[in-house]
């Protein structure tokens, strides 16, 4: 865990990296400002927000909690512009990454292990494929349908009309089974183009197109990172190690669902380049709801285990690891670094612990948020009826660093620990 410092903030820089989104980071901002004020008149505490300047986007907090006043300038480390690219593949080419993707993930046996592992994210990064794939048949089934009625009613009319005209009519003929063929298929494509359209404009709600093209943007390159998203995390590095060489009083790191493994790889890149200053900021950070298996797991995840396997052993950054059991969506209670297969002798890190959903909400929002697993994935970043240890709020704008604050505290006792992945190969 990290060094020994004032157990008093009062001024905090914080660094969300969200997962794979492609909205503007704004709803981060507005997601803080309803959900602060919800938790503090929950737990008797004040927020107040403001706009912060700069060309990075973030917003400024000024907080009275646990009878301390704090500052934290809130930054989100922006890689959605990358997302979008990502998104932005017709239809024959998503299909194209379904099979891709799954093949992957099959014949690295990766599949396999991350099943044995937690059933739920698995069965949350299958849902993409058996949603499109039934699209896929619906579509089929109703081109099927329209292009058979379609030319069965033109054969049947123009038969009607030799007959009322005493025309000799062969519908076996060659050039009429010609053209009756060529509107048949293209009555079909068209049909199944339209179809397909038709479900793909609506996956706000579905979220199939979405989900497929995030696990195929983990996969492509098989759990490396590829190069846009390389550069990106190099600047995210530079940006915190600027702030670790402020006056303030600690640097937290939020990676939430994607955005933590990439937290891991820049923080681990930051103390390797000897960036984290002994007498400095405390250095801090929270995984959320991560999902770092998913990548782990894969053949050529080679830098992502081997910065797994550093930080993990690192006494210059405190990390806190939050999951719920709830969460659908998340790999969770596994210590990502233990189940990757790459925890050393000597690890220190992270702090594996449990929101708790069923524990921290109330019965009633339980029951209203149980099935919404894309809503609960996001819910370490929201108010809680019953906090626990675990409040978003108090870590992000109280008067104690991460390491204070969980000072003592002892890993969930269903924290999962065995080694699963069948690649533990790490870079040199």
């Amino acid at each position: 865990m990290a060094s020994e410092h004032s157990n008093t903030v009062k001024h905090r820089r914080v660094f969300y990296i969200p997962g794979y989104d492609p909205i503007h980071p704004r709803r981060y901002r507005e997601l803080y400002r309803m959900e602060s004020a919800v938790q503090g008149d929950i737990s008797d505490y004040r927020m107040g927000l403001s706009p912060r300047e700069g060309e990075r986007y973030g917003w400024n907090v000024e907080a009275e909690i646990e009878g301390a006043d704090v500052r934290a300038e809130v930054e989100v480390l922006v890689w959605s512009d990358i997302v979008r690219t990502s998104l932005s593949t017709s239809i024959p080419a998503t299909y194209w990454q379904l099979a891709r993707t799954s093949w992957i993930y099959i014949a690295s046996g990766a599949l396999r292990r991350l099943m044995w592992l937690r059933k739920g994210p698995v069965i949350a990064a299958l849902y993409p494929v058996g949603m499109l794939l039934a699209q896929l048949i619906g579509a089929l089934l109703v081109a099927y349908l329209a292009s058979t009625i379609l030319t069965q009613a033109l054969s049947w009319s123009v038969e009607q009309v030799h007959r009322l005209l005493s025309l000799q009519f062969d519908p076996a003929a060659s050039v009429w089974s010609l053209v009756m063929r060529a509107i048949y298929w293209a009555t079909f494509l068209v049909v199944l183009t339209l179809v397909l359209r038709w479900f793909k404009a609506r996956d706000n709600k579905l979220y199939a197109y979405y989900l497929m093209h995030d696990y195929a943007f983990s996969a492509k390159a098989k759990g490396a990172y590829p190069p846009e998203l390389r550069a990106r995390m190099a600047e995210f590095g530079d940006v915190i190690a600027a702030a670790l060489r402020e006056d303030v009083d600690e640097v937290l790191v939020v990676g939430h669902s994607s955005g933590a493994h990439l937290a891991v790889s820049v923080l681990a890149d930051l103390v390797r380049a000897g960036c984290v200053p002994a007498n400095g900021p405390a250095l801090s950070f929270l995984s959320l709801g991560q999902v770092v298996p998913m990548l782990s797991f894969l053949p050529m995840a080679d830098q992502l285990r081997a910065d797994l396997n550093y930080l993990s052993q690192r006494d210059e950054v405190t990390w806190v690891d939050v999951t719920a059991p709830g969460d659908g969506c998340a790999f969770a209670l596994c210590d990502p670094v233990a189940v990757s297969g790459v925890a050393p002798e000597n690890q220190k890190g992270p702090l594996v612990i449990s929101a708790a959903f069923t524990q921290t909400l109330s019965p009633e929002r339980w029951k209203a948020l149980r099935w919404r697993f894309f809503r609960l994935h996001f819910q370490y970043l929201c108010a809680f009826d019953r906090p626990g240890d675990y409040d978003y709020f108090k870590i992000t704008a109280g008067p104690l660093t991460l390491g204070e604050r969980y000072a003592g505290r002892k890993a969930s006792l269903n924290r999962i620990d065995v080694a699963a992945s069948c690649h533990t190969s790490m870079a040199a």
